[in-house]
């Protein structure tokens, strides 16, 4: 199953790479337009901010081929940030445009316990979910989602308040925590997203 993920510079690219292999998969890393738009299986991954994220997209132009993949439904997997980036907007950075394919605004916690969130939290997916299963995923996160928009599957986790643990709708699969750093239920949760699973 190959899988090319796409090299953002950030810090989280090895678990990525390494979760990946542990569900079976053969990943590469790129930064060529081309590459990631002829991907079979591509992989968004995150960490650090949202202004930066999207700086990154738009230096190797592919912003318009991952808006274009989740339109169509083609597998992608988003990790963390890579969810937020998916995005009209966050609060972290207001004046910047994100993706745009989910129409929803990310913002801050309002009244979490922490902020960051770090550490493990329950998962409990929708009704209709075919990649999310109900279990325990290990988060690192100061901003979230507040609600599953409409035409998505979902899952949600409890942090002072509920927010959007994952998105998913025909290959897509979105991620609030890091399914790489989630020990063997994150391993089965990549491995039914890299064998296709069904349509939401």
């Amino acid at each position: 199953m190959d899988v090319t993920v796409i090299d953002t510079g950030t810090a989280n690219l090895a678990s990525v790479l390494a979760g990946l292999r542990r569900a079976g998969a053969t990943p590469t890393t790129s930064i060529h337009a081309e590459t990631i738009a002829q991907a079979e299986r591509l992989v968004l991954p995150g960490v650090g901010s949202f202004a930066a994220g999207m700086d990154r997209l738009r230096q190797l132009s592919i912003v318009e081929t991952i808006a274009q993949r989740v339109d169509e439904g083609r597998p992608l997997l988003a990790v963390c940030l890579g969810l937020q980036l998916l995005c009209a907007t966050s609060d972290e950075s207001p004046d910047d445009a994100g993706v745009g394919v989910v129409d929803e605004r990310v913002g801050r916690f309002d009244s979490a316990p922490t902020v960051p969130q770090l550490g493990w939290n329950r998962i409990e997916p929708d009704a209709g979910c075919q990649f999310i299963r109900q279990g325990y995923g290990y988060y690192a996160n100061s901003y979230r989602l507040k609600r599953i928009p409409e035409g998505w599957c979902g899952a949600h986790s409890m942090h002072g308040e509920p927010f959007v643990a994952a998105l998913e709708r025909g290959g897509v699969l979105a991620c609030q925590f890091h399914p790489e750093l989630s020990g063997r239920w994150g391993t089965e949760l990549l491995r039914r997203w890299l064998e296709g699973g069904a349509t939401c």
